[in-house]
């Protein structure tokens, strides 16, 4: 790591960058990237600047751009300047700065920095193959590179296809990785490489240096498999005579297995952990945590707390595994933080998604069951499992007997080893319990006291020979909230009906 532990506390005009391409949705590890130059803008002053690397427009498309977007937006990732905001060094679309990237493409044609390649595919890879074979890196030979400027000028007006390469000097390009230190390339093993397509379609190590100049970026912080590109467009900085940027390239985030993070190991795109029901502010708090640590056994923390103790010099050089198990952790401990309100707006869709409810009037729900149910019941349902649940679409889980019309395998009353006949007693005994408390009582808590008592009087060695049989009596489920819980729920009409239902089963 740098041994600077302040790199960016005597910087002046601080201006960071996130430029995703929008070929696909918001991807994990471009939403850590965005956050920690984000952070990084937040802490020191600076502007967190978004631009859309557009330029592969067959693979490019607005509903991608849409997603990035919204999803940034919805983490709280928000940027100072930039597309649909505001900016004076814009547009902020790569496919509308073309005439600005010609410009720079003519400039170092003209200079003899560039050239015209006229190389077909074929040629390429029969070039690449016999360099391959003779354990040479595998670069562009040159070819094309010697022609005059009357033959090359001959070939275009034939139209000969062709693409544009960059002269590469022959040097040793050095910067310091704010996080890994010094890095040396010599460029001999990069050779000449190719910058646009033609004079309207650059290409991405080009396109990104004329807007990280012109956009006054100061610092271009992303992630380490950039690291090659970063000589190439140092190079390309040097030519034409613009600033080089200070670099940090941040570790790449890992599956379990330690290789990159890919769609085998899971979800990769924010959208999918948005559904799930992860909440942004857990995975803020998660995505800021990989490869990074605040120095402390500290690992919940706002997005404001977050900009207050990030710092570089906490940054790792190796990768960073994305910890499923992690995230759901965390992600549970913000949905405790939730208040019970909060909570039931955040849940309703889910059960909806379920279909479990289905709404009926303004604050009215009708259950799968087609019990009419308000608000008020729904929240007493919903906060018996935000204790339990590590992320929303697990609402209804151990909760669903409630909404719709269960059955159960009788031996699922069973507890331990116990005989049908000691079940039907048990459940016999509570029936009676039960249908002796007053409705004045019939609340948990009061439910909690009686029951439990009257267990340890049943079985003194066991208060699950009765407890058991009751749960599952009133839920039907092996997992589930407790039966004191459920009665209170369920009020003793239909609690009463549960256990008689389990005694019926069992004969």
């Amino acid at each position: 790591m740098s041994t600077n532990k302040n790199p960016f506390e005597n910087t002046k005009n601080l201006r960071v960058r996130i430029a995703p391409s929008p070929t696909g949705t918001l991807h994990v590890g471009t939403a850590r990237t965005a956050l920690f130059n984000y952070l990084t803008a937040k802490k020191y002053g600076g502007t967190f600047i978004l631009r859309i690397e557009d330029t592969d427009l067959e693979r490019s498309d607005v509903k991608f751009e849409q997603d990035i977007l919204d999803n940034l937006k919805w983490l709280g990732i928000n940027w100072d300047e930039g597309v649909g905001g505001n900016g004076e060094y814009g547009p902020y679309r790569q496919s509308e700065r073309i005439e600005i990237y010609k410009k720079y493409i003519q400039k170092l044609l003209e200079e003899n920095k560039a050239y015209h390649c006229f190389c077909t595919v074929a040629e390429l890879e029969a070039q690449k193959a016999d360099m391959m074979a003779r354990g040479i890196a595998p670069i562009y030979s040159g070819t094309c590179s010697l022609l005059s400027k009357q033959e090359a000028d001959g070939r275009l007006k034939n139209s000969a296809p062709s693409i544009i390469r960059f002269r590469m000097p022959q040097e040793i390009v050095s910067f310091n990785d704010l996080i890994r230190g010094k890095l040396s390339f010599d460029t001999k093993l990069i050779g000449d490489i190719t910058i646009a397509k033609n004079l309207i379609t650059p290409l991405y190590n080009f396109a990104v240096i004329i807007d990280d100049e012109l956009m006054k970026i100061s610092h271009v912080i992303r992630g380490e498999d950039h690291i090659s590109n970063t000589p190439k467009q140092i190079a390309l900085q040097k030519a034409l005579g613009f600033n080089i940027p200070t670099y940090a390239h941040l570790p790449l985030l890992l599956g379990t297995d330690k290789s990159k993070l890919s769609k085998r190991h899971g979800a990769t795109s924010i959208n999918d952990y948005k559904q799930e029901g992860y909440l942004p502010e857990a995975i803020v708090n998660f995505i800021a945590l990989l490869g990074w640590n605040p120095g402390t056994n500290e690992e919940i923390m706002s997005r404001e707390e977050l900009a207050t103790k990030f710092s570089f010099d906490k940054i790792q050089k190796s990768g960073a595994v994305f910890d499923i198990k992690k995230l759901d952790w965390i992600n549970s401990v913000y949905i405790k933080k939730m208040s019970q309100d909060e909570f039931l707006e955040k849940a309703l869709p889910y059960l909806e998604i379920k279909g479990l409810i289905k709404k009926s009037g303004a604050e009215n729900y009708t259950t799968q069951k087609g019990n009419s149910v308000n608000g008020v019941w729904l929240k007493k349902v919903v906060v018996l499992e935000q204790p339990r649940i590590k992320k929303l679409s697990e609402i209804g889980d151990t909760t669903a007997f409630l909404f719709k019309d269960t059955d159960y395998d009788t031996d699922l009353l069973c507890w331990k080893n116990a005989q049908n006949a000691d079940i039907k007693k048990s459940l016999e005994h509570s029936l009676e319990l039960i249908n002796n408390i007053s409705t004045g009582n019939f609340n948990s808590t009061d439910l909690e006291k009686t029951l439990k008592d009257d267990a340890k009087s049943f079985n003194p060695q066991d208060t699950g020979a009765l407890l058991w049989p009751l749960r599952v009596a009133l839920s039907g489920q092996k997992t589930s909230p407790t039966p004191f819980d459920i009665m209170d729920i369920l009020g003793k009409e239909d609690t009463l009906s549960s256990i008689k239902f389990a005694i019926k089963k069992l004969e």
